[in-house]
């Protein structure tokens, strides 16, 4: 499997505080079956206008990333690491000219709305991205708070160039019942283009059981394309291939997923 959303890098964000748990989130990682990561620390597209406080933090990033990529070279030969960030979009129109802002270097970058709330005219920034010829994904967009009821705004974001991603989490219920509900509501609409885990290298790692889920669900296809397929193609600068809808759920499916 392939993970472009985690956060391992020491001590620069929420993610790993030390080296220490670095290790623990790259061994956790590999047990459930991830042998490609693109490591994404959080980042403000703020600093993208402040030329020198934006050197200064992505200096701290390339300090991690060294000390991340020493140990799992060491440690974890099996592993393919690569960089780039998670952009909280808190300016409409962020500078994404230097390679480390963006995933693995390629054309594609991880974006998400400030505060986990949609902010109005959420296509503006999409579209400032896209008109860079750098291709947005939008993490998480089953996390906002008020998503709720307007799901169908996922359409919009689609059709101004975004791409979708999904926490593994939320299938399995990690984030709430909402969240819950509307990322499966996510991929029976074919709306995901990608499945990542949002990992932050400490509590519960949900690779395995979000895949179990899919599976329960006749979704070994969609689950291949979301974790394997449309990621590797990122490393190639390539799009996405569309994934087919989910089939509705089948009555007792949350039964045997969540014991209930």
């Amino acid at each position: 499997m392939f993970d472009f959303h985690n956060h391992l890098m020491p001590g620069v964000d929420d993610g790993a505080v030390d080296i220490k748990e670095s290790r623990s989130g790259l061994a956790t990682m590999l047990e459930q079956g991830v042998t490609t990561i693109v490591t994404t620390p959080h980042i403000r597209a703020s600093l993208t206008g402040r030329p020198r406080e934006l050197e200064s933090y992505l200096g701290q990033l390339d300090e991690a990333f060294a000390a991340l990529e020493k140990l799992s070279v060491a440690e974890f030969p099996a592993v393919r690491l690569e960089r780039g960030v998670e952009m909280m979009l808190d300016v409409p129109s962020p500078s994404l000219t230097d390679p480390r802002l963006r995933l693995a270097g390629t054309r594609f970058a991880l974006v998400e709305f400030p505060f986990m709330n949609v902010p109005p005219n959420s296509t503006m920034p999409i579209r400032s991205v896209v008109g860079q010829g750098v291709t947005p994904i939008i993490a998480h967009p089953e996390r906002y708070a008020d998503m709720g009821s307007n799901v169908e705004l996922i359409e919009a974001w689609r059709e101004a160039g975004a791409l979708i991603q999904v926490n593994c989490g939320s299938l399995v219920g990690q984030y709430g019942a909402t969240p819950r509900r509307l990322s499966w509501q996510i991929l029976e609409s074919g709306w995901a283009h990608y499945l990542s885990s949002d990992y932050h290298s400490r509590g519960r790692c949900t690779i395995q059981q979000c895949s179990a889920a899919m599976l329960e669900r006749g979704g070994a296809a969609q689950l291949r394309a979301l974790t394997v397929t449309n990621p590797e193609r990122i490393l190639r600068s390539e799009d996405p291939i569309d994934v087919d809808p989910l089939e509705p759920v089948q009555l007792g499916f949350w039964r045997k997923v969540f014991g209930q």
